[in-house]
C-alpha cells in the first residue's frame, strides 16, 4: 500500500480527537483539533488548500481541501450523521484535479469513521507544474474574495 506508515499516523491522529472530543461538534471544531494533533505529530500540514478544477485546458473553478498532509494526502473532515458515496466521490474528485494520490476521508459522527482513497497518477491528464502554473495565474487574475 502507497504511504502506509503516514496514513497510518494520520489515522491514529483522527482516533486521538474522535477519543478526546466524541461526536456533536461542528466540523470546523474537529478541523482545528486536527491540524494541532497532526502538527503535533510533526507532519506538515497545509490547511484549506485551493485546488483548481479544469475542463480541457480552462479553469473552471477552485475548491479547498480541508487539509493536506506531507504533501502526500488529502484530508477531508466531516461531522455528519454518517458518510455517503457523495462525500467519497468529493475526495476522489479531490484526487482527480490534483498529482495526489492518495486521500483519506473522516467522519466524526456517533461512531467515528473513515475510507481511504487512491487514485493513480497515471489516471491523470496534466503534470503537478501544469496544474500549479494554472492555479497561479487565476489566484493572480481572480484573487479569492473573503466572505
Amino acid at each position: 500500500m502507497i504511504d502506509e506508515q503516514l496514513t497510518s499516523r494520520i489515522i491514529k491522529a483522527f482516533y486521538t480527537v474522535y477519543n478526546s472530543l466524541g461526536h456533536g461538534f461542528l466540523e470546523r471544531i474537529y478541523h482545528n483539533a486536527m491540524i494541532i494533533q497532526l502538527v503535533s505529530d510533526g507532519l506538515v500540514i497545509e490547511t484549506q488548500k485551493p485546488i483548481a478544477v479544469l475542463y480541457g485546458e480552462n479553469v473552471i473553478g477552485t475548491f479547498s481541501a480541508d487539509l493536506v498532509v506531507d504533501e502526500k494526502v488529502i484530508v477531508e473532515l466531516k461531522a455528519k450523521e454518517g458518510l455517503h458515496e457523495a462525500h467519497e466521490a468529493q475526495l476522489t474528485n479531490y484526487l482527480r484535479a490534483t498529482d495526489l494520490e492518495i486521500g483519506l476521508l473522516f467522519n466524526f459522527g456517533k461512531q467515528p469513521e473513515f475510507k481511504r482513497k487512491y487514485f493513480s497518477n497515471r489516471n491523470k491528464r496534466r503534470s503537478k507544474h501544469e496544474t500549479d502554473n494554472i492555479l497561479q495565474s487565476l489566484l493572480v487574475e481572480n484573487p479569492p474574495k473573503s466572505a
